[in-house]
């Protein structure tokens, strides 16, 4: 009787097979913290996170290093993060998530501001340099490798000498500003695309879209 009785309570406490690490997702937007910086050029990325949860009826909570998101997207689990440790130390979020979530570099997006590229414009990248960018820079540093998937998002470089800092923390003009929701719903598709079609299908799909 009492065999009988272990051999149930054994089967009960058999932990659930791991969660497949290639079906998890981190998806990075870069950004500062504060009301002051939310409207600004240089938080795009949390703007495309936003727009993401949003579209997914989901809601950041607060938690180390960062504002998360868990969801699902096709049997996948994916994790947005908004790091809170201000765009030059985005790097720490970005390796304790990445840690904590035992997810793998090749299913990392991070997504950022790009004063190269027109307005608008989406250039996604498997690797490449900071190009002078303060949170792309402190990345490399943490995961010690260029080679990470990004998503790069033009903000166009429509400032004279000297201004560009006042130009990447300043506000979208009222043109930009219009045309942002339409641009914001094609950043979403490449994020889905991303996590369901691969980087490379990606790259190829909406690379100068």
């Amino acid at each position: 009787m009492f065999s009988f009785l272990n051999r149930i309570f054994k089967k009960k406490e058999r932990k659930l097979p791991a969660e497949d690490p290639m079906k998890k997702f981190l998806i990075v937007g870069l950004g500062n913290i504060g009301p002051k910086y939310t409207n600004t050029r240089h938080n795009i990325g949390f703007k495309v996170l936003d727009a993401f949860a949003k579209a997914k009826e989901a809601t950041f909570e607060t938690e180390k290093l960062g504002d998360i998101v868990k969801t699902k997207i096709k049997g996948k689990t994916v994790v947005l993060l908004k790091p809170s440790t201000y765009m030059n130390l985005s790097g720490k979020a970005v390796r304790y998530w990445l840690q904590q979530e035992k997810i793998p570099l090749e299913n990392l997006l991070v997504i950022t501001d790009d004063l190269n590229l027109e307005f608008g414009t989406i250039r996604v990248k498997t690797k490449g340099s900071d190009g002078g960018h303060n949170g792309l820079k402190d990345i490399q540093a943490q995961l010690n490798t260029t080679k990470y998937n990004r998503f790069r998002f033009g903000i166009s470089d429509q400032f004279s000498k000297g201004r560009q800092v006042d130009y990447v923390l300043g506000e979208w003009t009222p043109d930009e500003d219009a045309a942002l929701p339409e641009r914001l719903e094609k950043s979403c598709e490449v994020i889905t695309s991303f996590i369901g079609a691969g980087i490379g299908n990606t790259m190829n799909a909406y690379n100068g879209k």
